[in-house]
């Protein structure tokens, strides 16, 4: 009889050689359980999913409560269903005025694809800018506006008129033009290896794509809902795109993205051709119930309010003659190494010894830590002490 694993690696496709092979049984809080019981703690969030922790209660029984209803009925857009109107009221009365229309996809990659195609039908221009060191994901539009070619190299052609500018870089603003129809860009850049921008870039940025007519779409899939200590990370830097694009910790574990704009730029999608965009399962009932729970925790247990105080305590605890930077806003950091090869080794080491983290596509000398919001000083405490015996057995 072959073992979980062995069936893992004959029948699931894989995108490396070398894929990490932990076997989970079960999650909850910020530990993940292996079959024999051994505790984890989950410092990247499944990549930015799990910020309210593994197995929400509330979220949960939101769950429950919309399979007995139904699930599956009509493609995005037709029947008015009562978790996707519930959960867009709730996005819309938590942002600012001119983000007024949502549309619900699968993922953040299809939210990509979608704004994209947006920006472009809106203004009637093709010229698309987007930040080198970008990620967008990994469909045809998201890849064409990633800003690393090694990994996209491989699948060209991908879109044309897709040009790219330096991140907090005020004179590359200066690209931007009247035939610009959209700049993408990450608020905070994730796979960079957690890149903040400066408060007048941005501004100026905001002011810049203003002056030309060029709509804003501020990619927020991974800082968005606290993880950077506001709600939105664009509440930083005191301006509002014309799209937002959200996913990852919206469903509150369940697969769900968003793009959201203005109903007058959203109707562009309306007609010439209709259905602008169409997507089966965007916005599936499960999904949108649970991520309405999830920000209804968010928002009600305060847990934005802690995420400073535990940002300073990762950066007080992680002090050590290896480490170059510990970068970032809030609980989305990079601990900066030497290279990449260290950085590996105490990556290994740190789960070998409980503690579950990560390196960025962009930035592969960088350690990510990305817990869920609601860890504890202590857990931070227990964490970091792993980190530190980690880059103290490799470099001592």
């Amino acid at each position: 009889m072959p073992t979980l694993r062995q069936l893992f690696l004959a029948n699931n496709a894989q995108t490396t050689n070398f894929p990490l092979l932990l076997e989970f049984e079960r999650a909850e809080g910020i530990y993940m359980y292996d079959a024999r019981g051994n505790a984890f703690i989950d410092l990247i969030s499944g990549i930015g999913v799990s910020s309210l922790g593994h197995g929400n209660a509330k979220v949960k029984d939101a769950i429950k409560q919309q399979v007995d209803k139904y699930m599956h009925l009509m493609v995005y857009g037709e029947f008015v269903q009562t978790p996707q109107v519930l959960f867009a009221e709730k996005l819309i009365s938590v942002l600012p005025d001119n983000l007024q229309s949502v549309y619900f996809t699968n993922s953040g990659a299809e939210a990509v694809e979608g704004a994209l195609k947006l920006a472009k039908r809106f203004t009637g221009r093709s010229e698309i800018i987007a930040c080198h060191n970008s990620y967008h994901g990994s469909t045809q539009g998201a890849l064409s506006v990633m800003g690393n070619e090694e990994f996209k190299q491989a699948y060209r052609p991908l879109l044309p008129g897709v040009s790219f500018i330096n991140f907090n870089n005020n004179d590359d603003l200066q690209l931007i033009t009247g035939q610009t129809a959209c700049v993408i860009m990450e608020t905070v850049q994730g796979e960079a290896g957690i890149r903040v921008p400066d408060l007048a870039y941005m501004q100026a940025l905001r002011k810049r794509c203003d002056e030309t007519g060029t709509l804003l779409i501020l990619d927020e899939i991974q800082a968005a809902f606290g993880r950077t200590g506001k709600l939105f990370a664009f509440d930083h830097f005191e301006i509002v795109p014309d799209i937002l694009l959200l996913a990852k910790a919206l469903g509150g574990g369940m697969p769900i993205g968003a793009f959201i704009a203005s109903t007058a730029i959203m109707d562009a999608l309306k007609d010439n051709p209709i259905l602008g965009h169409i997507t089966t399962f965007g916005g599936h009932p499960v999904c949108c119930a649970a991520g309405l729970a999830a920000l209804e925790v968010l928002i009600e247990d305060g847990l934005i309010s802690g995420v400073a105080e535990k940002e300073a305590l990762f950066r007080k605890l992680l002090v050590h003659p290896a480490i170059k930077e510990v970068r970032g806003k809030g609980l989305m950091l990079a601990v900066e190494l030497a290279d990449f090869y260290l950085n590996k080794k105490i990556i290994d080491r740190c789960i070998e010894n409980g503690v579950i983290t990560d390196w960025f596509l962009h930035c592969s000398n960088s350690m990510r830590l990305a817990p869920p919001l609601i860890i504890q000083p202590d857990e931070i405490t227990m964490a970091c002490e792993v980190i530190i015996e980690a880059i103290d057995y490799y470099t001592n």
